[in-house]
């Protein structure tokens, strides 16, 4: 065997080796790529969903918040004077007028009048002045 043909034999086999490792090479880093993006994606959807957590946890904070004014006496208290007319002992309940109360007043007054006058009408009159006397 000469020392050429000792060479080439080896150089067919060495470059059959150098092929296969290039192609181990590139399957390597095509599988240690697709695992960088896959931790990318689950690295995402763990910010998205600390993101909706923090957002729970305030609405939460803000229901809890909520609920424990709306059980406490104070609430409780504030209705009964607004609904109910409740006063402590001691307490006045002082009316301020607003300046633009007569013009409610008006309104409600026409209203009311309003109101007598269409109870007098017939039926199918009424529903002349829903359609076309509409002020």
């Amino acid at each position: 065997m000469s020392l050429h043909s000792k060479f080439s034999s080896y150089s067919g086999l060495t470059k059959t080796i150098i092929l296969i490792e290039f192609v181990l090479v590139a399957y390597m880093l095509y599988a240690l790529s697709a695992s960088v993006y896959k931790n990318y994606q689950i690295d995402v959807h763990i910010e998205n969903f600390e993101a909706e957590n923090r957002k729970i946890a305030q609405e939460n904070a803000k229901k809890s918040e909520d609920y424990k004014y709306y059980t406490s006496e104070a609430y409780a208290e504030k209705i009964a004077k607004q609904n109910f007319g409740k006063k402590n002992p001691g307490e006045e309940v002082i009316i301020l007028p607003k300046s633009d109360d007569n013009v409610v007043l008006e309104s409600e007054e026409i209203a009311t009048i309003d109101l007598k006058n269409r109870r007098q009408m017939s039926n199918p009159q009424r529903w002349w002045h829903f359609f076309f006397n509409r002020s």
